[in-house]
């Protein structure tokens, strides 16, 4: 399967996971596997949730922000990924001054 994020209308979604504004994703879900591309406007955030049934990898394309994974902190960027497994907690939060770009994917959802 090809996934063309050029052509997908992108959604915006007020609050995400209780986070801060918005978040805007053009997102692929065939009811296993979640695969996005986002971005958040300068103060805009994922709000803090646990991965209960699966993890989910963030990998940062432009912009920059503050990641948490549990109660870790760091600085991120492009090329910086997030990891969150399974069972654990994280947010994003754009602290940068443009959007911050990231591409994620949650398999089996």
């Amino acid at each position: 399967m090809v996934i063309d994020f050029n052509h997908m209308k992108e959604e915006i979604l007020h609050h995400f996971k209780g986070g801060e504004k918005y978040m805007m994703a053009k997102m692929m879900d065939d009811g296993t596997n979640k695969i996005l591309v986002s971005r958040l406007i300068p103060g805009a955030s994922i709000g803090k949730h646990t991965h209960e049934t699966s993890s989910e990898i963030i990998y940062i394309l432009e912009g920059h922000g503050t990641s948490y994974v549990d109660d870790e902190e760091t600085k991120v960027g492009p090329g910086f990924c997030q990891y969150c497994p399974k069972g654990h907690s994280h947010q994003l939060i754009n602290t940068g001054t443009k959007d911050l770009i990231f591409f994620a994917v949650v398999p089996e959802q």
